[in-house]
């Protein structure tokens, strides 16, 4: 058995719908009645990076940073391939000098950044002490 199992249908058109366990995700190839594809991607990799980055300043001595917000951005190609992505993280705690540290360590943990080919790895930079 595979560690994870995702069903996926389309019945018509564009748009198909995914179930990973008990949730129901419906992307939009045209972007028209979901989000696409890409934008899907781009938000997985800050929904992972976001808990990465939470561990990693934990490792370096953070208990809580409270609220983490990240923007990102990502570029395509002339066949709409992703080409680039940049997260602008916005971190409510103090991190000092640790934030090269603890963005070493997120890009370390987050499976997403990991699977991505090398030069798909979001460019970061990081607002601290930001709300």
């Amino acid at each position: 058995m595979a560690d994870i199992e995702v069903n996926s249908t389309s019945e018509e058109g564009y748009v198909t719908t995914s179930v990973a366990g008990e949730w129901e995700l419906t992307v939009d190839a045209t972007g028209e009645s979901g989000p696409t594809p890409n934008q899907v991607l781009a938000a997985d990799y800050a929904s992972c990076f976001i808990p990465a980055f939470r561990v990693g300043a934990n490792k370096e001595g953070y208990d809580d940073i409270g609220r983490v917000e990240v923007g990102v951005e990502a570029n395509l190609n002339d066949d709409d391939d992703l080409e680039s992505v940049a997260f602008d993280i916005h971190v409510e705690a103090d991190l000092g000098d640790s934030v090269e540290d603890i963005v070493e360590r997120a890009e370390g943990i987050c499976h997403v950044h990991d699977s991505l080919r090398e030069e798909l790895h979001a460019d970061i930079s990081v607002t601290d002490d930001a709300f």
